[in-house]
């Protein structure tokens, strides 16, 4: 074989590409970078960017793995971008790049940087794809900057795709997941799901999040036009989707990114700003113009050819302190002499400012631990520009707050009112996520003190209580039904659950919850304004019950929530409002049909002539145990007594 088997005179990249890559402003380079199926040719074109590399040959199924025979073309521009056409190579072939170093001798084989799709790991090599689905989904897609606005109703299911639901022990097929989740999440009431990465990941106990193939969904579940079908019948279904997206970090694999051509091209060569000590992973350079324009366009890419509704950031806060998680001379200052990562700052805004330019009804959400500022607020304001960020500190404390004995509560009710303190600042989204049922930390329902009944009525009133504070919510998967153990990757959630009518009662209180949820915009209408939120009680903490009103605005009643942390029932609770008439019980997780004991209020509560907490009326409550009530004026009465 020769390198006449290469034809160079077939391009897909343009002077037009040149100048924006070097730039750092090209950010659909998977227009032109990978493995290009052009069926009018009947052949593939490759282009892989390796500037360091003396030699690039396309390797794989066509050659039997040969690097002599189709060597590809360096551009004459210095973009370092190796290209060429190979004839009759179909989609489905397996390919690498066989890249020999202009830096010592360096000879390796690698995966596409760019691929589209790859063998089933532990597999390594890239595979051709050339995308085929069909979309169905148009009313979704026309009208989904309105389900995806800041004003709408977010309660979104964070799910593991291995792990969710399998057949005969083994991972389910994406098209399959597409059926059977999507029916899941419109019976329960969700608005929206997550997907913990599907990026093509060698190690699946990284859960995905050791990404090596940032173009690719993980060929464990099927191919990319099943990946496809899956989003469209979510779509079809009125359900957004999101995907966790890790900029912040990359695995050291030998068949991908570190070291590609020889050189630290994607990561930093100094492991002070280059290695992660947490992961053992690579951290991108941000601040090289050619890494920037990979990480943007694979972002856009998962947003134009798939159709996405959002991406979920992780470990932000990594990428903003270049000491995170580095002790005294581990880490270099930035110019300035500080500890923030300048170069992810700007690349952080670039991205977000390119996503909302491009995909005005799409959503990104920031993982940030810490208490940077304004990370959910525009970058012309000095934001980074996320559309939304997780309130991490509303998740330590809240969990921690329940862990606790209620005997013991009183003591620490600044755990449950401090989030209201700060909880205007961002356009929070209140999470209980995968990392809260891991590595020891129990299931949430495990997490919960006293008896099995008290676990059962604790974990209602958490879910209940995360459905109406101010901000969107998100559950992991598991949590809805009261699983006891912890999340495991390698096995299915425990389904039989279910049969257990306590279990069953928890799915039904959650599915109920969202559904109201959704149907009251005093819920989610104002969430990141204060006028969406007003205090009724906020400081009795001898008996551990919280009062407040959310509102939508003048022309939706408020719906008053009441939450009582403790076992004891309060009698004849005297609550002051300013509407009178009757109020009636939207939701009582205490409940029997939920598992509860039965205590409420028969249904509604008729106001009383007199004041209370400088309202002119009130209403005497009779708040349940360990639970959370939601009432709203009764519209056809508006006269006390009635």
């Amino acid at each position: 074989m020769t390198a006449a088997n290469v034809r160079t005179d077939v391009s897909l990249w343009t002077d037009y590409d040149t100048f924006l890559f070097k730039q750092g402003r090209h950010f659909r380079l998977y227009e032109k970078l990978g493995a290009h199926y052009l069926p009018d040719r009947r052949g593939t074109y490759f282009a892989v960017w390796a500037p360091n590399a003396e030699r690039v040959s396309v390797i794989g199924d066509f050659n039997g793995w040969d690097p002599r025979g189709h060597a590809l073309g360096a551009r004459w521009d210095g973009t370092g971008v190796w290209e060429g056409f190979v004839e009759s190579v179909q989609p489905g072939t397996r390919y690498k790049y066989h890249i020999q170093s202009r830096v010592g001798g360096y000879v390796t084989d690698r995966a596409d940087p760019v691929g589209f799709f790859a063998e089933e790991p532990p597999a390594t090599a890239s595979v051709v794809w050339h995308q085929r689905h069909s979309w169905q989904d148009g009313i979704w897609m026309e009208n989904r900057a309105r389900a995806n606005a800041l004003d709408a109703p977010w309660s979104v299911y964070e799910v593991h795709l291995g792990s969710w639901r399998r057949q005969n022990g083994h991972w389910m097929g994406y098209a399959r997941l597409g059926e059977e989740l999507s029916a899941y999440c419109r019976q329960m009431g969700f608005t929206h799901v997550e997907f913990l990465p599907v990026m093509e990941h060698p190690f699946y106990g990284s859960w995905g999040y050791q990404t090596t193939g940032y173009f690719a969904p993980t060929a464990r579940y099927g191919n990319p036009d099943e990946f496809a079908t899956m989003v469209d019948i979510f779509h079809q279904a009125g359900i957004g989707v999101i995907l966790d997206w890790v900029p912040s970090h990359f695995p050291t694999d030998d068949h991908a990114l570190a070291f590609f051509d020889g050189t630290h091209l994607y990561e930093h060569a100094d492991p002070r700003k280059g290695f992660h000590p947490d992961w053992k992973s690579a951290i991108f350079n941000y601040g090289r113009f050619e890494v920037v324009s990979f990480l943007i366009s694979s972002a856009l890419f998962w947003l134009d050819r798939f159709h996405v509704d959002g991406l979920r950031v992780d470990a932000v806060a990594s990428m903003l302190y270049l000491d995170y998680s580095r002790q005294e001379g581990e880490w270099l200052p930035n110019e300035q002499g500080g500890r923030e990562n300048l170069e992810a700052i700007v690349f952080l805004q670039n991205l977000n400012e390119q996503v909302y330019a491009e995909y005005p009804d799409v959503q990104t959400i920031a993982e940030e631990s810490t208490a940077w500022p304004k990370v959910s607020r525009p970058t012309d304001m000095g934001g980074l520009g996320f559309g939304f960020k997780w309130n991490m500190g509303w998740m330590h404390d809240i969990l921690e707050y329940m862990a606790k004995d209620p005997v013991h509560r009183k003591h620490h009710h600044n755990e449950l009112t401090f989030s209201f303190l700060y909880g205007f600042d961002e356009n929070f989204m209140l999470s209980l996520s995968h990392d809260e049922v891991v590595y020891g930390k129990r299931s949430l329902v495990d997490k919960m003190p006293g008896d099995r009944w008290q676990k059962m009525a604790n974990l209602r009133l958490l879910l209940g209580y995360q459905a109406v504070h101010p901000g969107k919510q998100l559950l992991f998967m598991g949590g809805e039904f009261a699983q006891w153990a912890e999340w495991n990757h390698d096995q299915s959630l425990d389904w039989h659950l279910i049969e257990e009518s306590d279990h069953e009662a928890m799915q039904r209180w959650l599915a109920d919850v969202n559904r109201l949820y959704r149907s009251e915009p005093a819920l989610w209408k104002r969430d990141f304004t204060p006028d969406g939120f007003e205090w009724v009680v906020g400081d009795d903490a001898d008996q551990s019950v919280l009062l407040f009103l959310r509102k939508a605005g003048q022309e939706d009643e408020p719906i008053l929530v009441a939450a009582n942390f403790t076992p004891v029932v309060r009698y004849g609770y005297l609550v002051g409002v300013d509407r009178p008439g009757r109020w009636r019980e939207l939701l009582n997780s205490d409940a029997e049909i939920y598992g509860g004991s039965g205590v409420g209020n028969q249904g509604s509560v008729v106001t009383e002539d007199r004041e209370a907490q400088g309202k002119p009326y009130s209403l005497a409550l009779t708040l349940p145990p360990l639970a959370i009530l939601l009432l709203k004026p009764d519209s056809r009465s508006r006269e006390a007594g009635r």
